[in-house]
């Protein structure tokens, strides 16, 4: 990864963070989106040593998907790995939420990663770069309570499995990356039926993943060029095998895990 040229979304926090740290570590050059660019700018100073870009982003803006390639460009000339981390969270019962909210778990995760791969997708061709997605095991079953947040990892697992298969021939690199439940500020800033956000995590974060070890994780799957990442065995890969064998019994048992949630919206 020395001098690469890698495209992280949602870097200012969480996992997105913990990715500009390790490809920092490897000697890549980094350009770094975020709505909050104080956050970056923070980055920036602990990374001294290292090539970065800051530019404001908000991945739910078309055109500032299109800025943040662009710049990219005009800064290094290329892009070698564009990481769609960018991503919020829900709470609510479907019955219960504002429709809005749908659309704004839409508008960041899904149309965020289309309009940042729409841009890029012709810089990555050119150096048989990496195209990643950061979605979720809620990309592989449905978690209730968070039924927008699902649907936008479903889609983005879609959309990023077809891009993979238009572009066999071309040498482009495709991985969708499903971490478990990772420590992270994204359950805090998660909204709630009426679009506000939850302010406070209803799981117990310290026994979670390390954004450090995902953002390691992740980074070894681009270097070996995998097409799909399932982080963690209950969680994760268990669960994606329950799903394909026994989905049945994969929905008793999602519903009775998340219902143990303190404030479950439903039990």
């Amino acid at each position: 990864m020395k001098n690469k040229v890698v495209v992280i979304t949602g870097a200012s926090s969480g996992i997105g963070r913990a990715l500009a740290k390790e490809f920092a570590a490897k000697g890549a050059r980094l350009s770094l989106g975020a709505r909050r660019t104080e956050l970056l700018e923070q980055l920036q100073q602990e990374l001294p040593e290292t090539e970065m870009l800051i530019v404001k982003t908000d991945v739910s803006d078309e055109n500032d998907c299109r800025l943040l390639i662009d710049e990219t460009i005009k800064r290094f000339g290329q892009i070698d790995v564009l990481i769609n981390n960018a991503g919020i969270s829900m709470r609510a019962l479907f019955e219960e939420v504002d429709t809005k909210v749908i659309r704004q778990l839409m508008d960041v995760n899904f149309f965020g990663t289309v309009f940042c791969s729409k841009f890029a997708l012709p810089h990555l061709l050119k150096t048989k770069g990496s195209l990643v997605g950061v979605i979720s095991i809620a990309g592989y079953v449905g978690l209730p309570g968070r039924t927008g947040y699902s649907a936008s990892k479903f889609a983005i697992r879609g959309f990023l499995d077809t891009v993979r298969i238009e572009n066999l021939k071309k040498g482009l690199h495709v991985l969708v990356a499903a971490p478990g439940f990772t420590a992270s500020e994204v359950r805090k800033v998660a909204l709630t039926n009426d679009g506000s956000q939850q302010g406070e995590t209803p799981r117990d974060e310290s026994k979670m993943m390390s954004a450090e070890e995902c953002a390691s994780r992740i980074v070894r799957a681009i270097e070996k060029r995998k097409r799909e990442l399932i982080l963690t065995f209950v969680e994760g890969k268990l669960t994606v095998f329950l799903g394909k064998f026994f989905p049945s019994l994969l929905d008793k048992l999602t519903y009775n895990h998340m219902a143990k949630e303190p404030n479950s919206p439903f039990k």
